[in-house]
């Protein structure tokens, strides 16, 4: 079965890439697309309701209806059951999600959106934290009870030899972390860096410390979009066009955030546009990582996919290692020069 999708998966999308742009549909024609992001609607996501506000998925013959997350695991599940066609969603999460569910996959990541995973932990100077990781020792560090930035720790504890447990972590849900920090119950928390603009509203950003995953050497893939096997095999072209038209507006989007920005606040009035467009700043500080410079936007490299996987495995204590090659597919990139991250 497994060798029928995937030989029906070559041919199919080859001819996706291989089409244009479908510029002239009728409303009647557009195919209907199901897209949950990971979380709420902020600057994170911003080139997605730039690609919507200005019509590149209806220029693609598509209509896109993108709602709300939950969370990454929540954006795998949504999709592997068929409730979504498309999400945004954690590449260490849908490594656990094919080990737990071997075999053919339900789904895979077709475009990398964080080139490398935002992951940080947030501390009070004032309570000792620096930006060395070692200072979190004996600390108390609020996170939620499942989370990535919290799973992913034990790789930042493992490559900095600080031990299984250097500190004691408070589960707190994610909507009190700023509290929590603020009234001073934990001397810091774990937070996808662009999250972190919350707390930044409130502490001065000069009284914090900010510790990136990636400054302790632990390169991950964090959050790509996913697409439905079904989706894959039966509408090729919708998973192109998408990718098409959403690389057109994140390559705007770094090049000119601001009316990203304005369709983000279209979408959700009550937000404050100057607070997201600081959100975004950071985001893209991940999205256009230094890698992309090598193979553009989207991509990834094989031998960090691998390293990945092994590093979950083990951190995640997974019983099976998931085969690599099923977690991405590639074929429905866009082509190179639309990628090309711009100076």
């Amino acid at each position: 079965m497994q060798r029928r999708v995937l030989l029906k998966l070559g041919s199919t999308a080859a001819a996706a890439l291989a089409a244009p742009a479908l510029c002239a549909q009728s409303a009647t024609a557009l195919t209907p697309i199901r897209f949950s992001l990971d979380f709420r609607v902020t600057g994170q996501t911003a080139p997605f309701f730039l690609a919507q506000a200005k019509g590149y998925y209806r220029d693609e013959g598509l209509d896109v209806a993108i709602d709300v997350g939950s969370g990454s695991v929540a954006s795998i599940t949504r999709v592997a059951s068929g409730a979504y066609d498309m999400s945004l969603g954690d590449i260490s999460a849908l490594i656990e999600f094919n080990a737990a569910n071997p075999g053919a996959p339900y789904l895979s990541a077709v475009y990398q959106y964080y080139n490398r995973a935002p992951f940080v932990i947030v501390g009070r100077k004032d309570r000792g934290v620096t930006t060395d990781f070692r200072s979190l020792q004996g600390k108390r560090i609020a996170a939620a009870a499942v989370e990535s930035t919290r799973r992913a720790f034990p790789l930042v504890a493992k490559r900095l030899n600080m031990g299984a447990e250097p500190f004691t972590w408070v589960t707190t849900d994610f909507s009190q972390r700023d509290n929590v920090i603020v009234r001073g119950d934990v001397d810091g928390a774990t937070y996808f860096h662009d999250s972190a603009v919350s707390l930044f509203q409130r502490i001065n950003p000069s009284e914090l410390a900010v510790l990136p995953y990636t400054s302790a050497g632990v390169d991950l893939y964090g959050n790509a979009v996913l697409a439905s096997q079904r989706l894959i095999v039966d509408k090729p072209r919708a998973v192109a066009g998408f990718l098409r038209a959403t690389n057109r507006a994140i390559a705007e989007t770094l090049a000119n955030p601001a009316t990203a920005i304005a369709a983000v606040k279209a979408r959700e009035p009550l937000l404050d546009e100057k607070v997201e467009a600081e959100r975004w700043r950071i985001t893209a500080q991940y999205v256009a990582a230094p890698d992309t410079r090598g193979h553009g936007l989207g991509d990834t490299r094989q031998l960090l996919v691998d390293l990945q996987v092994d590093q979950v495995v083990e951190a995640f204590g997974l019983k099976a290692r998931p085969a690599a090659a099923t977690l991405f597919n590639r074929s429905f990139l866009p082509a190179r020069a639309e990628r090309e991250v711009k100076a």
